[in-house]
C-alpha cells in the first residue's frame, strides 16, 4: 500500500454545527443547543464529561449567535448586556454575584447564555439564595461519553484533516482498544500519522496494534 503524500494546507478549524459529529450520546443535546432562542428563560446548561465534545459544541452555537465568550474567573458583565454570552466551565468558580446577574441578563431582549460544566447545576458551588434557587431551576442538556458511532466518526474527521485514508478494518480495530474520549481519537491518529511517517509505512491494523502496545492504557 503506497504511503499517501500529505500536505499541510492551513484548514481552519473553527468550530461549526456542520462538523459536530452526532450520535446516541449527543444527539439530544445538539438540539437542544440548536434551538437557541427558544431557551427557557434564555439559558442553558450543557454539562459533559472531559472530551465529549461540549467545547465545540459550545463554540459552533457562538459562532452562530455571534456570543461574546466571558472568563469564568472574571466574567465582564458590562460585555453581556443586550447580547448572548458563552460561559465554559461554570461549576468552577464563578462568582456568585456574576453569575446571578449572568443569569438575570439572559431572560432580556437580546439576550441569551450557554453554560458549559461537567457537573449538573444544582452541584455548583454558590453562597447566594437566589441563584441557588436559578440553578437549580435551569434548563439542562447532557452530553454522555462519546459511543462508538460518534468516535468513529471523529476519527475519520481526524484522518481525513491529515489526509490519511487507512483501511476500513482499522476503525473497528481502534474502537476496540483506545481511549473512550475525543483527544483519545485526536491523539492516536496524530501517533499512528507521525509513526507511519518516521518508517515510511501506511496506517493498518498492524501499525495500529504497535501504536496502541506502546500506550498506557494497553
Amino acid at each position: 500500500m503506497a504511503r499517501q503524500l500529505r500536505l499541510s494546507l492551513g484548514r481552519s478549524h473553527l468550530a461549526s454545527f456542520d462538523d459536530f459529529v452526532r450520535g446516541p450520546s449527543n444527539a439530544d443535546a445538539a438540539a437542544a443547543v440548536e434551538a437557541w432562542p427558544a431557551w427557557p428563560g434564555g439559558c442553558l446548561a450543557l454539562i459533559g464529561p472531559e472530551g465529549s465534545g461540549k467545547s465545540h459544541l459550545a463554540q459552533a452555537w457562538a459562532r452562530r449567535a455571534g456570543a461574546q465568550t466571558l472568563a469564568a474567573a472574571e466574567p465582564d458583565i458590562a460585555a453581556a448586556a443586550g447580547r448572548p454570552v458563552l460561559l465554559e466551565d461554570a461549576d468552577r468558580g464563578v462568582p456568585s454575584e456574576s453569575l446571578f446577574h449572568l443569569i438575570n441578563l439572559a431572560a432580556r431582549d437580546g439576550g441569551g447564555l450557554l453554560l458549559t460544566a461537567r457537573l449538573r447545576p444544582a452541584a455548583w458551588p454558590s453562597d447566594l439564595p437566589d441563584l441557588r434557587s436559578r440553578l437549580n431551576a435551569l434548563t439542562v442538556a447532557e452530553i454522555e461519553p462519546p459511543d462508538d458511532q460518534v468516535l468513529e466518526g471523529v476519527l475519520r474527521r481526524f484522518f481525513r484533516e491529515r489526509n490519511i485514508r487507512p483501511p476500513e478494518a482499522v476503525y473497528p480495530y481502534l474502537l476496540a482498544r483506545m481511549g473512550r474520549s475525543i483527544p483519545d481519537a485526536e491523539d492516536v491518529v496524530r501517533r499512528l500519522d507521525e509513526a507511519g511517517d518516521e518508517g515510511f509505512r501506511p496506517v493498518t491494523r498492524a501499525l495500529a496494534r504497535q501504536i496502541l502496545a506502546d500506550s498506557p492504557e494497553a
